[in-house]
């Protein structure tokens, strides 16, 4: 799978482990920056996540911060995206099976690096189910 990944500064520690965690798995991993734990200011790097995955250039993406609030706001406000801001794994199951959703936010701060990897592992690995939750994912795309 192709998968894009960006974070600002309060997320880059954990960026760059999973990134790698990804790469061990087989997936391509495109990372948009930031490269250090310098203060940068988040939506000009998941920004760029957002419109490549939106664009089709990436299967998925991921996006980290200190709590992802941020950065799965700045994600949500590109058109056909839907990203989940996940805390746990259970978050994470939901947010594939119910959500499609097709960009990960999580928070550095907020959670160990093993619940941050068992995070993205089970939203990875959750396909979507489809059924009942087709019109909903209709109506979160539609226009207003």
């Amino acid at each position: 799978m192709k998968i894009a990944i960006g974070s600002d500064h309060a997320g880059y520690d954990y960026k760059y482990k999973i990134g790698e965690f990804l790469k061990s798995l087989g997936h391509e991993v495109c990372d948009f920056g930031t490269d250090s734990i310098e203060p940068v200011d988040y939506p000009l790097y998941i920004r760029s996540v957002a419109r490549a995955v939106a664009l089709g250039e990436f299967e998925r993406g991921i996006v980290l911060g200190g709590s992802g609030n941020g950065e799965a706001m700045t994600a949500n406000r590109t058109k056909g995206i839907r990203c989940a801001l996940c805390w746990n794994v259970e978050s994470a199951r939901l947010s594939r099976e119910h959500n499609d959703a097709n960009m990960l936010s999580i928070g550095q701060r907020m959670m160990t690096e093993a619940v941050a990897l068992a995070i993205v592992r089970v939203w990875l690995n959750t396909p979507f189910e489809g059924g009942r939750h087709i019109r909903r994912i209709q109506l979160i795309d539609e226009e207003w």
